[in-house]
């Protein structure tokens, strides 16, 4: 072999042993990568092995009573109007409805009944409410009071 094919032959051996070093320097990392991140996955994770961080707070407020009794005050008072105007001979027994456009309310009144109790003139009734909170039967009387107004004497859920 020529002096400059041994040459050439030397340098190119040199060259293809640093390559294969930094392959082999390369290789090494990706191994010990993959082996870090297998170790890291070997215990698994499972929802069931999750728990709550107790150390985050929040606050809420309570919900108010008093929209929903407002609500329910306004639509008493319309179902009392309803019942106090009705005309229960001409009625025969068929429903009356409701509607309160203040709270988005309505329903409908039914056994609509009157008598005179200790001379005072009540009707006793049954009437449902459908609101944004779900609806409702109740059982209710209303009386005439003084100066031709009437009063509600009794309501309650059923």
């Amino acid at each position: 072999m020529s002096r400059i094919a041994q040459l050439f032959d030397s340098r190119q051996w040199s060259l293809i042993a640093s390559a294969n070093a930094q392959v082999a320097v390369k290789a090494a990392a990706i191994v010990l990568v993959a082996l870090l991140l297998a170790a890291c996955g070997a215990g698994g994770f499972s929802l069931e092995q999750a728990e709550v961080d107790r150390t985050i707070l929040t606050s809420s407020t309570p919900a108010s009573a008093l929209p929903i009794d407002q609500d329910r005050a306004s639509d008493q008072a319309t179902i009392r109007n309803a019942v106090s105007s009705a005309d229960i001979q001409e009625l025969g027994g068929q429903a009356v409805p409701w509607a309160n456009s203040d709270t988005g309310s309505r329903g409908s009144i039914t056994e609509l009944a009157e008598s005179r109790d200790n001379g005072q003139l009540c009707r006793r009734f049954t009437a449902s409410r459908e609101s944004f909170d779900g609806v409702a039967l109740f059982k209710g009387e209303a009386c005439l009071a003084g100066a031709g107004a009437w009063r509600m004497q009794d309501f309650k859920a059923l």
